[in-house]
């Protein structure tokens, strides 16, 4: 929509004098399949239904007077050529494929969706006006008064459970609360926070669908608030279009919704390693004397990050210098270098914003890059930072001057791009942009930002995987790689509570390495017990990178002897899940499944896991229960009923079904793996620059109540773009077989068409073997294994082999 052809629908909507007239009045008009679609013709417009596949149906609506806009900032799948029926049964008409059905009501209009016969959702009132609420809302800022909103309101069942709307912090279970969708940073946020830097207008329901809108301007998501069984999405303007996901299991629904809007690449294995970050390193010297403290003291560390002073010396007036300080870094690409010698990556901060006292403001004017006001020049406001403008990355002009920075720092070595600030943070309505006014493309700004960065690398660098942390995004942002974490989290206890549901919501939006930064980073606490837990539970999230305010240290080596020891505990782990954690990525990037698993993963029909963060699926195999309270000395852990579980670290069993009170031992967190899992590990390394699998610790839980069971590695150089597309890459196979007193575990090698296998060493470890076998042969010969008798594990070695299949047979 125009923003003119808005203008005149609002007045008309201002008019109409109560919220529903043009709703009640609707009537059915026609119907017309055609072109892989449906039309549907009705008093005040059309709806257009089409099937992207049997798991998503899109629906616009067009009111009369307005065409249909075909540009979508979230979807990147083309409809498939879907068989789709349309019947007539009545007074309604089912258009069906073999996955979702719609139907289409005559009298009263009404349209709702089913999944293979279950039914999902109905729209209630459908397309409505409605008025900003007065208190709370935004208001028209030419007339003073609540904005008129255009809304799309559907019905939900009284005990639907729903989730999404982006990053918030309000509960597993959001039901109940209307969600600003504006993006926008919460410093120093605690256990809740409603609004936060990565907002997104998608609900999903326990009842396993989702409800995408595909409409980036700013508005609301209202999940019931009022308790009248609605769920309404509003919007200052644009599309009136939404897509429906549905599918067999969770994993199936996030699948779909990342075919739709896009999976995340890979990342460069280095993200998954150990980050050295503060705000922030001044000068050379503390950066060196960082990387080199974690090297002496054993710690590995893949990534040195710098904020702010990278580019000036103080906080304000620098930002959009965005180049090297030569005072305090004298020789960046020579210490860089450096850096990536000892196998340390460097990464480097930037912001949207140019002040006017920064070195390039007048070359960001006279080249036209930034956002401009009503009166057509660029457009300048006070902020934190000094007086600012905003680069314009909607415009060629912006894009391209921001790119070429990026370029010139690839050039020099650097290998991460950090975006801060990019909601943005401060965005005045009044800016204007090539696309459109600053409330239209609000929520889009760091969505595009993650594009410009990966669209240049693919251009420039096209061999290299891109690192881009960012704090904004929007639905689809993951296509472009984007490793958002949760903002500027207090450094407490509420602030360490509040991120696994963080993390777990946007796993299930499609965004998985949504992480936090670990031990807090707003306020000068020293808290050794709280840095201690947040560092444990973050072996289990996405991106392992504490960072906090300087004042009080954010790197493991600068803390008392005790907590870096425990730290030091904490990142060796992560080191060895290398082989499992990349895997997951790997799942990530082909089927969207995230990293973090909210319990309903597990067990969609239990309505008591519905609401839970507290215990969570770190991939598919660990149970990890993060310790969130102070002085907390046992946790209760609930075990998923479809498997027995294992304590990790003492081989305990315990019986799925059931919620038990656990101990607490100060180094590590309450972390179980299933029965019948395979993980893949690996000796810790003091980089991933150091990592292979030429010789892989493969550990399998055994137990009697699991008669089969699968596992897989993943493994490629950890650097290249699309190396599974280009068959740069190896995967094996785990598999177990229990027939009677014979255990048989077999490794089978799948491999790239680019790709070497190495000679292969495999040390197997098999767990909960309660008496030593009386036989065990590899690949059909006896072999020499050791038991033991306390632990009841049992060890076997496969020497190095270049071999496509191993084989283990246990006679217990």
């Amino acid at each position: 929509m125009t923003i003119n052809s808005f203008a005149t629908l609002a007045a008309l909507t201002l008019l109409a004098g109560h919220a529903d007239a043009q709703n009640i009045d609707r009537k059915f008009d026609g119907i017309t399949q055609r072109d892989g679609h449906l039309e549907v013709r009705t008093s005040d417009g059309a709806y257009l239904i089409k099937p992207y596949s049997t798991g998503i149906v899109e629906t616009t609506f067009v009111p009369k007077g307005e065409a249909a806009d075909p540009s979508s900032h979230a979807v990147v799948l083309a409809p498939a050529n879907v068989k789709a029926t349309l019947k007539q049964k009545g007074g309604s008409y089912e258009y069906a494929t073999s996955g979702i059905t719609v139907t289409i009501s005559k009298s009263p209009f009404r349209i709702a969706y089913a999944y293979k016969g279950k039914p999902l959702v109905a729209e209630k009132r459908g397309y409505i006006h409605v008025k900003d609420d007065v208190a709370s809302g935004s208001k028209d800022i030419n007339k003073g008064e609540a904005r008129a909103l255009e809304a799309i309101e559907f019905a939900l069942d009284k005990n639907e459970a729903l989730y999404g709307a982006g990053s918030r912090a309000v509960g597993m279970d959001r039901r109940g609360h209307r969600f600003t969708l504006y993006n926008k940073a919460n410093y120093g946020y605690g256990d809740r926070s409603e609004l936060m830097g990565y907002t997104m207008p998608l609900a999903l329901s326990s009842k396993m669908y989702a409800i995408h809108f595909d409409n980036p301007q700013t508005g609301y998501l209202d999940f019931d608030s009022k308790k009248n069984n609605s769920l309404t999405y509003e919007a200052i303007g644009g599309r009136k279009t939404y897509q429906v996901i549905a599918g067999d299991s969770w994993e199936d629904v996030v699948g779909n919704y990342t075919s739709l809007t896009g999976k995340q690449p890979l990342p460069p294995r280095w993200a998954f390693g150990n980050f050295a970050m503060r705000f922030g390193y001044h000068n050379e010297k503390e950066a060196r004397d960082t990387v080199d403290k974690f090297i002496a003291e054993d710690i590995p560390l893949d990534a040195v990050v710098f904020d702010l002073y990278w580019f000036g010396k103080e906080v304000k007036g620098t930002m959009g210098n965005l180049a090297w300080d030569k005072d305090a870094f004298p020789n960046p690409e020579g210490m860089i270098a450096d850096f990536k010698s000892k196998g340390v990556q460097t990464v480097v901060i930037t912001e949207p914003f140019v002040v006017d006292s920064s070195r390039r403001w007048q070359e960001a004017v006279d080249k036209n890059v930034l956002a401009t006001g009503p009166d057509g020049k660029p457009m300048t406001y006070d902020f934190f930072f000094g007086h600012t403008g905003i680069i314009d990355i909607f415009g060629k002009q912006g894009k391209d001057w921001l790119w070429d920075i990026y370029k010139g720092l690839r050039q020099q070595g650097v290998t991460g791009v950090w975006g801060d600030l990019g909601e943005p943070e401060m965005h005045p309505t009044e800016t204007r942009h090539a696309t459109g006014t600053a409330d239209q493309v609000h929520n889009i700004y760091g969505h595009q930002w993650a594009r410009l960065v990966a669209e240049g690398y693919q251009q420039d660098f096209p061999a290299e995987r891109p690192f881009i942390l960012m704090r904004s995004g929007y639905s689809g942002t993951q296509r472009y790689g984007i490793i958002p974490w949760s903002g500027d989290v207090d450094r407490g206890w509420g602030g360490l509570q509040s991120q696994p549901e963080i993390s777990l919501q946007m796993g299930m939006q499609g965004v998985g390495y949504m992480h936090s930064d670990l031990g807090g980073f707003a306020n000068p606490v020293l808290d050794n017990e709280l840095y201690t837990r947040w560092l444990q539970y973050g072996v289990f999230q996405p991106v392992f990178r504490p960072h906090a305010q300087e004042e009080v240290p954010s790197e493991p080596v600068y803390r008392e002897d005790r907590t870096k020891a425990l730290a030091r505990e904490a990142i060796r782990l992560r080191y060895r899940l290398l082989p499992y954690n990349y895997t997951l990525g790997f799942d990530n990037n082909q089927q969207g499944l995230p990293l973090m698993r909210p319990m309903i993963y597990e067990e969609p029909g239990n309505a008591q896991v519905r609401a839970m963060s507290s215990t969570y699926l770190w991939g598919k195999d660990f149970l990890v229960t993060p310790v969130l309270k102070q002085g907390q000395t046992k946790a209760d852990v609930y075990f998923p009923a479809r498997s027995a579980w294992f304590d990790f670290y003492t081989g305990e069993r315990q019986a799925g079904g059931a919620t038990r009170s656990i101990e607490l031992a100060a180094d590590h967190v309450p972390v179980y793996v299933r029965a019948g899992a395979f993980v893949p590990m690996v000796k810790v390394v003091q980089s991933t620059r150091d990592y292979n699998t030429r010789q892989i610790e493969l550990h399998y839980w055994h137990d009697a109540s699991v008669r089969a069971s699968s596992g897989k590695l993943y493994d490629d150089d950890g650097l290249t773009a699309q190396a599974y597309e280009q068959g740069k890459y190896e995967l094996l196979h785990f598999t177990s077989k229990l027939q009677g007193k014979s255990l048989s575990l077999q490794v089978e090698s799948e491999l790239g068409k680019q790709y070497q296998r190495p000679d292969r060493g495999i040390t197997l470890k098999v767990h909960t073997v309660t008496a030593a076998p009386s036989s065990v042969r590899v690949d059909g010969k006896v072999a020499v294994f050791g038991w033991d008798d306390k632990t009841f594990q049992l060890t076997v070695e496969l020497p190095a082999s270049d071999a496509a299949s191993r084989t283990v047979d246990i006679a217990l």
